[in-house]
Formats: C-alpha cells, sequence, structure tokens
C-alpha cells in the first residue's frame, strides 16, 4: 500500500494537471519546510546524544565520499546523452546532494512497515548536502565555462552552502537535539515529534502542486531527461545500498542510504549551481529533479529501495 504522505503529493500533482486553483500560501511552504529540517535534525541530534561521536566517523567519512564521488559518475553519460558541459555539471550535482523531503518519506515508510533503522540517519543528510555541490562546480571549470561567465567566488559560495537554510537547520538541529538529550527534548516532543507526519503530508501536496508545473518542460528537453530522471536513481541506489552494506549498515539504514543516493536536491542544489555555473540551464536540472526524479522516487523508488535492502541484509 502507497504511504499517505504520498498519496498527498499525488493529490498535488492531479490538482496542478486538472488546472486547479489549489495553492498554498507561499509563507505556509516556508513555514512548514523549516519545521521538517528542525525537526529531522532534533531527531537526529537527540540519538547521537545517545552514543560516542567517534563511533560515528566511518559513516560520516563514507556519506561525504559518496556526495562527492556521484557527480563524477554521472557526468560521462550525460555529456553522452549530449548535454552541454555546464548542464551535465550542474545536473550531476543535483544527484550529488540529497533531498530531505524523501529522506523523510523514506523514514515515514520504514516505520509503516515496522523496520528498523539507525537513528541518526539525519547526520547522514547534513554531511551529503554539499559535497556533490562542490563536485559539480569543479566539473563545471574542466568541462570549460564560457570565458565571459564570472569567475567563482568560492568564499560567498561556501558561506551560502554551508550556512544555507536547509544545510544551517539541519546541522542547527542536529546539534540542539544533541546537546539537549532526552531531559531536553520531552517539552517540545508535542511540536517536533508528533505533528511530523502531518506537516510533511502539508509540504508533499504543496511539492506535488510544484512537481505537475514541471511536467511540462519534460517534453521540450527531450528524451534525455527521462533517461536521467527516471534511469540514474535505481542505478545510484544500488551503490548507496552497497555502502551501506560495507559499513555493515541495518536493513532500514542500508534502505536510507540507497534513497539518498537515489535522490536529487532542488533546494540547496539550484541556489549553488545558479551562483557559482549562472551560464548552466537551471530549468533543466529543476526539471529532472523535481519533475522526474522526485516523483519517480516517492511512487516507486522508496518501495524498490526497501525491498532491495531486505533482500541483501539478513
Amino acid at each position: 500500500m502507497i504511504d499517505v504522505v504520498v498519496l498527498f503529493f499525488l493529490l498535488g500533482l492531479l490538482a496542478r494537471l486538472v488546472r486547479s486553483d489549489l495553492r498554498l500560501p507561499e509563507a505556509l511552504y516556508e513555514t512548514l519546510s523549516i519545521y521538517l529540517l528542525l525537526a529531522i535534525g532534533l531527531k537526529g541530534g537527540l540519538e547521537l546524544s545517545r552514543q560516542p561521536l567517534a563511533d560515528l566517523l566511518p559513516q560520516v567519512l563514507a556519506c561525504v565520499t559518496l556526495g562527492f564521488s556521484i557527480p563524477f559518475l554521472l557526468f560521462p553519460a550525460l555529456r553522452w546523452l549530449r548535454l552541454a558541459g555546464v548542464d551535465a555539471a550542474s545536473l550531476a550535482a543535483h544527484f550529488g546532494s540529497v533531498s530531505v523531503v524523501t529522506f523523510a518519506v523514506a523514514t515515514a515508510a520504514l516505520q509503516r512497515e515496522g523496520i528498523a533503522y539507525e537513528s541518526h540517519a539525519a547526520l547522514w543528510v547534513a554531511v551529503m548536502e554539499a559535497p556533490g555541490l562542490a563536485a559539480g562546480i569543479l566539473l563545471a571549470r574542466w568541462a570549460g565555462r564560457s570565458p565571459e561567465a564570472p569567475p567563482t567566488r568560492w568564499r560567498t559560495l561556501a558561506h551560502d552552502v554551508l550556512f544555507g537554510k536547509s544545510v544551517l537547520l539541519l546541522l542547527g538541529g542536529i546539534v540542539i537535539g544533541a546537546v539537549a538529550g532526552d531531559a531536553g527534548m520531552r517539552p517540545i516532543e508535542a511540536v517536533f515529534v508528533e505533528p511530523f507526519k502531518g506537516v510533511l503530508a502539508l509540504f508533499l501536496l504543496e511539492l506535488g502542486l510544484v512537481a505537475g508545473g514541471r511536467l511540462a518542460e519534460v517534453r521540450r528537453f527531450g528524451v534525455a531527461v527521462l533517461v536521467v530522471g527516471l534511469g540514474a536513481p535505481p542505478l545510484l541506489a544500488i551503490l548507496g545500498a552497497a555502502v551501506g552494506m560495507a559499513l555493515g549498515l541495518s536493513t532500514g539504514g542500508v534502505a536510507l542510504l540507497a534513497t539518498l543516493s537515489a535522490s536529487a536536491s532542488y533546494i540547496a542544489a539550484p541556489t549553488a549551481m545558479r551562483m557559482a555555473v549562472p551560464e548552466a540551464n537551471a530549468a533543466l536540472s529543476i526539471t529532472v529533479a523535481l519533475g522526474i526524479t522526485f516523483p519517480f522516487n516517492l511512487v516507486v523508488g522508496i518501495p524498490a529501495y526497501i525491498a532491495l535492502a531486505r533482500h541483501l541484509t539478513p
């Protein structure tokens, strides 16, 4: 059975396809995104308070390496599909980074099916956000940027990526949860724990509306975007699952790392690429990430990644 939060996404998608006047206020969208990022971070931080941080170092290093490697693995295939060098680099960076909402849906699916996973998994999200973006920028430089393009301001870019909304809220939530511990978190559980799935459902309703608006772009960009948007996630999920197995993760942990590897960022990556590679076609990358890959992962991918993890783990 499809998770109830995915049904909210499909409702938003349908509303856009039938040209309904359904809209969520922009301020509410921002509020929901802030809530989800903080809630995920707080939960991960709470679990960090219960175990030594040094024990997690191999997982952190593996996640950073995985996020940095994905763009380099995708770039040759994207060039083979005849995407321009800067467009291929930008799109590869979107896949190298991660989708926090896809992660949230995957955790909800695991909980619904009673599959345990590493409770500090939010840390993986936080450390995988930026390495893929850095790799994409390097690829754009190697691919030969336009001479007229302004030089990359690395200090400004690093500041905006590391202290942008998504990374700052995730890391901030992790630190707060780790410092507060069980006793400190207890008074705010009614706000950040119990309503989480309902807030996620509302957020997915809005994302369904946004993704539905992107579907019309697919025809403009042609078959290549479908090949990438639908073909890359399963292959990257296998890579993530292999890393999870090497780390000795649980069934749920393998499924989550596969999901993160298969996801594509549509929040942090578009902002970073507009700054660092302004000549890249931003519409192309966001159409693939949000219009194709995100719906695919929600409806087909996550159940498949969970089944893969079950097959691979005892």
